[in-house]
């Protein structure tokens, strides 16, 4: 099937989730992973109505936005952060998902400049405390989200999390619903926060299901990756 055809079938997926399991109509957000995509298949994607693209690695993202040159993209930054990479991701990006050091934090406020509206934000939480994931453990949130509130250059929007892979659904759920739970809690004592980025390809059903607000798929939209040449 084409890339437009994967959209399209990945958005009407997300819509029966919404309604199946009471969310409001159209208030999961569709994020496409494109790592490792090259121009044509983002194209492609683009054609098929997809504005937000989620990318891993900062050079490959900004050869691509380059080659793009469309100001109506939403992008997000998903990947792993180099302290040296902040001033660039912070220039160029609208979201960031994978927020887990404050010093990070602390340098994407820094370099996002006034001229721009603040940079969204999620803190990342490492739900299933894999050593070989990012993200900080529930403990540690409350002392994030108050540090990182104070940053007049960022917006905190939300958590983003990605679990161990588990096969059955209730199981998935589960961890998507600790990330539910923690993000309450914050409402609940006046943080205004507004997403949870979780659910891919294999689980995003039980993302939804649980309270996910943005769902990054990969696989679905543009197939297995394989070794290609970006641009």
């Amino acid at each position: 099937m084409s890339i437009s055809t994967n959209i399209k079938n990945i958005n009407q997926k997300i819509r029966e989730a919404e309604k199946k399991y009471d969310r409001k109509p159209h208030s999961i957000i569709l994020l496409a992973v494109s790592k490792s995509q090259n121009i044509n298949q983002l194209k492609a994607a683009i054609t098929g109505g997809q504005v937000r693209f989620g990318e891993n690695y900062l050079q490959e993202a900004l050869n691509k936005m380059v080659a793009l040159q469309n100001p109506h993209l939403e992008w997000h930054f998903i990947g792993a952060i180099q302290v040296n990479k902040t001033r660039l991701i912070a220039t160029h990006f609208n979201w960031v998902h994978s927020i887990s050091r404050l010093k990070i934090a602390e340098q994407l406020n820094q370099y996002r400049t006034a001229k721009k509206s603040p940079l969204n934000i999620c803190i990342q939480i490492n739900i299933s405390e894999e050593k070989n994931k990012s993200g900080i453990s529930l403990p540690d949130l409350p002392r994030f989200v108050a540090v990182i509130n104070q940053f007049k250059r960022l917006r905190l929007r939300g958590l983003m999390t990605i679990p161990a892979v588990k096969k059955d659904f209730n199981s998935q759920k589960h961890d998507f619903e600790k990330i539910k739970n923690a993000q309450q809690k914050l409402i609940e004592k006046g943080f205004l926060l507004d997403t949870l980025s979780m659910g891919m390809t294999h689980d995003f059903q039980a993302a939804i299901a649980a309270g996910s607000t943005m769902v990054r798929i990969g696989t679905g939209i543009f197939g297995p990756r394989e070794d290609q040449s970006i641009i």
